[in-house]
C-alpha cells in the first residue's frame, strides 16, 4: 500500500542538503528575499528598543519626580517603534508571499512533470494516493516552511542579537550570568530536534498511507459493497487510523515536554536577574530601572527562542516532507530517451519483434524469445490464455517496459532509437478499460488539441459510429464527463475512445480488450467501427472473443510467453492445433 523503499532512502537526507535544496527554489527571488531580511532586521531593532524606554521612563519617574515632557517623549518614540514594526511587517508579509507562492508553483510544476513522464511500473508501485499526497499536502507544508520558518528564524535571530548586544552594554555582568541558561537551552533544542524529526517521518508515512487507503477503497466501493466487505474494510482502515493518531500524540507529547522546559528555563534566567539586580540596587551599582529592563529583556529573549521552537516544530514537518518530495524527484526513469534519440516524421507502420525476452520480476520471463514481423498496414491478432503475454507485447511496442533480450523494431528502426514522444504519436490505444477525464465528451476526444477541429471531431465520431448516440445527449458533444466518465454505458465509453484514437491520425492502433464486457447491440457497432478502422493503419488486436478477429490478416497464438502458431483464421483452423481448440471450445459455449 505504502512505497517504503523512498522512505528508507530518504532517511539518509541530512537536513543541511534538505534546506540547501530548498534554498535553491528561492535563488532566483535572492534580491527581493535580501529586502525582506533587511525590512526584518530595522524592525527587530525598532521593537527591542521598547525596554530601554520603559527602564528610562521608571527611572525618571522614581529619581526626578513626574516629568510629563520627558515621559511623552518617551511615548511618541513607543508610537514611532509600533508604527514601523507592524509597517515593516504588513510590507514583508505581502512581499513574502508573493515570492513563496511562486516557489510552491514551480515545486508543484516540477513534481508532476517527473511523474508524468516517468515509467508505468514506477506510478504502480505505489498507490495514487501516496502520489496525491506529496504534490499536495507535502508542498502545502513547504509554503509554510517558506513563508512562517525562514522569516521567523532570521527574525528571531535578528531579535536575540540586538537583545544580547544591548544587554551586555546595559550591564555586562548581570548578562552574563543570564546566558549561562543558553547552551542549557541548546541541548534541549538538540534532543528535541532528533525526537521531533523522528516524529514527523512516522506521521507523514501514516497520513499516506490513509490516503492511499482511501484513495483506493473509495474507487473501489461498488466492490466492497457487493462482497459485503464493509466491516472487514472498516476494521483495516480504524487501524491504519489509529496508528495516525498515535503518531499525532507522540508529536505532541514531545512537543508538550520540550515547552515547559523551555518556560522553566525563562523562570531561571528571570530569577538570576532579580537576584543579581536585586543585590546590585541595594549595593548603588545600578538602578531599578536596570533591573526591570533587564527583566523585559529577557521575557523578550525567550519569545524569539520559543518562536525558533515553534518554527523548528514546523521545520521538522518540512523537513518530513521534503524528503517525501524529494524521494520522488530523485528516482529517476528507467525508460529514457538516448541523447541522439530519431524523431520520426511519419510512421509506416511496420513492426518486428526479433527473439524478445522480457520479464517484469527476476527469473520470471513472461516473453521468451518472441519472433514477428506485421506489415504497413496489417491488421494481426494475439489469442491465448491469461498470462501468455498478450498485453505485455502491446505495452512493449510503445515503451511502457523496456525489453531484457532481443529487438522491437519500427519501421526498420529499434525503438529504444526513437524519442518517445514521437512513438506514442503515431500509435493510438483503445484499452478495455476506458479512462475518461472530468470535462466534456468534446475535451476528451480532442484532449485539447487546437490542431482538432468540430468536424475533424465529429466526422471521426460518425467513422466510429458514436455520433448516433452522442447526437442524442442534452448537450451533444458538451455533454459533460463526470469522473472515469461513469455516467456514461463501457460501450459508449469505447466508442469515445475509438473516435480519440482516429482524430489523432495514429499509423499503429492498439486494441487491448476493446470488445469484452459489452451488449450484443455495441458489439455489432464496435465490430463495423473496427472493420473501417482496419484500413486506416496497422492495427494490433487482444481479444479473448475469437468471433471478432476472424477478418484479420494475421493471427498469433500465445501460450506461456511463446508463440504457438501463426495465420489467419482458416489457415489456423485447418491446422487443428491450438486455436482449433480455443475456437471450438468458445464456439460450443456460444451454442
Amino acid at each position: 500500500m505504502f512505497d517504503e523503499n523512498v522512505d528508507k532512502r530518504t532517511y539518509a537526507m541530512k537536513d543541511g542538503d534538505l534546506f540547501r535544496r530548498l534554498l535553491a527554489y528561492a535563488k532566483p527571488y535572492w534580491l527581493q528575499f535580501i529586502f525582506v531580511f533587511v525590512l526584518l532586521f530595522v524592525a527587530s531593532y525598532a521593537i527591542t528598543e521598547q525596554p530601554l524606554y520603559i527602564g528610562q521612563a521608571l527611572d525618571i519617574v522614581s529619581v526626578d519626580g513626574f516629568d510629563f515632557s520627558l515621559i511623552m517623549n518617551i511615548v511618541y518614540r513607543m508610537i514611532l517603534i509600533i508604527v514601523i514594526y507592524n509597517s515593516f511587517t504588513y510590507i514583508n508579509t505581502i512581499i513574502l508571499q508573493r515570492i513563496v507562492q511562486s516557489i510552491i508553483y514551480t515545486i508543484r510544476q516540477e513534481i508532476f512533470t517527473h511523474l508524468e513522464n516517468h515509467d508505468i511500473a514506477y506510478l504502480n508501485s505505489s498507490p495514487t494516493g501516496s502520489f496525491v499526497t506529496r504534490v499536495t499536502n507535502d508542498t502545502n507544508i513547504l509554503n509554510e516552511m517558506f513563508t512562517s520558518v525562514i522569516v521567523s528564524i532570521i527574525g528571531s535571530l535578528f531579535v536575540i542579537g540586538n537583545i544580547i548586544f544591548k544587554m551586555i552594554n546595559l550591564d555586562w555582568r548581570m548578562a552574563l550570568y543570564v546566558l549561562i541558561t543558553i547552551p542549557i537551552i541548546v541541548v534541549i533544542t538538540f534532543i528535541f530536534r532528533i525526537a521531533a524529526r523522528k516524529a514527523y517521518r512516522t506521521q507523514r508515512r501514516n497520513r499516506s498511507k490513509v490516503n492511499a487507503f482511501l484513495a483506493e477503497h473509495l474507487g473501489g466501493m461498488k466492490i466492497i459493497q457487493i462482497f459485503n466487505q464493509e466491516k472487514r474494510k472498516f476494521d483495516e482502515f480504524d487501524e491504519l487510523n489509529t496508528q495516525l493518531k498515535y503518531s499525532f500524540y507522540k508529536q505532541i507529547l514531545i512537543f508538550g515536554i520540550f515547552r515547559p522546559a523551555m518556560y522553566f528555563m525563562y523562570i531561571a534566567a528571570a530569577l538570576i536577574v532579580f537576584y543579581v539586580g536585586g543585590v546590585s540596587v541595594i549595593t548603588g551599582l545600578i538602578s531599578v530601572g536596570v533591573v526591570v529592563t533587564m527583566h523585559a529583556f529577557v521575557g523578550n529573549l525567550f519569545e524569539p527562542i520559543n518562536q525558533l521552537a515553534e518554527v523548528y516544530n514546523v521545520l521538522q514537518s518540512a523537513f518530513a516532507s521534503a524528503e517525501r518530495i524529494f524521494g520522488i524527484m530523485d528516482t529517476p526513469p528507467q525508460i529514457v530517451d538516448e541523447e541522439d534519440g530519431i524523431e520520426l516524421v511519419e510512421m509506416r507502420g511496420e513492426i518486428e519483434f526479433k527473439d524478445v525476452w522480457f520479464k517484469y520480476v527476476e527469473d520470471e520471463w513472461v516473453l521468451k524469445g518472441v519472433s514477428f514481423k506485421v506489415l504497413s498496414k496489417e491488421s494481426v491478432a494475439f489469442v491465448g490464455a491469461t498470462g501468455s503475454g498478450k498485453t505485455t507485447i502491446l505495452s512493449l511496442i510503445v515503451r511502457n517496459y523496456d525489453i531484457q533480450q532481443g529487438e522491437i523494431l519500427i519501421d526498420g528502426i529499434n525503438i529504444k532509437r526513437i524519442k518517445k514522444s514521437t512513438l506514442r504519436r503515431f500509435v493510438g490505444q483503445m484499452l478495455q478499460d476506458v479512462f475518461m477525464f472530468s470535462g466534456t465528451i468534446e475535451s476528451n476526444i480532442k484532449l485539447l488539441s487546437k490542431d482538432i477541429t468540430d468536424n475533424e471531431m465529429i466526422e471521426a465520431c460518425k467513422y466510429v459510429n458514436a455520433h448516433q448516440f452522442i447526437d442524442k445527449l442534452d448537450h451533444k458533444y458538451q455533454e459533460p464527463v463526470r469522473e472515469r466518465g461513469n455516467n456514461f454505458s463501457s460501450g459508449q465509453r469505447q466508442l469515445i475512445s475509438f473516435a480519440r484514437t482516429i482524430v489523432h491520425n495514429p499509423s499503429v492502433m492498439i486494441l487491448d480488450e476493446a470488445t469484452s464486457n459489452i451488449d450484443t447491440e455495441t458489439e455489432q457497432l464496435i465490430q463495423d467501427s473496427l472493420s473501417k478502422m482496419m484500413g486506416i493503419g496497422t492495427m494490433l488486436i487482444v481479444a479473448h472473443r475469437l468471433s471478432t478477429i476472424q477478418h484479420v490478416d494475421n493471427i498469433i497464438v500465445l501460450s506461456k510467453g511463446e508463440i504457438l502458431e501463426m495465420g489467419n483464421h482458416q489457415e489456423l483452423l485447418k491446422q487443428k492445433g491450438h486455436y482449433y481448440n480455443l475456437y471450438r471450445i468458445q464456439y460450443q459455449d456460444q451454442h
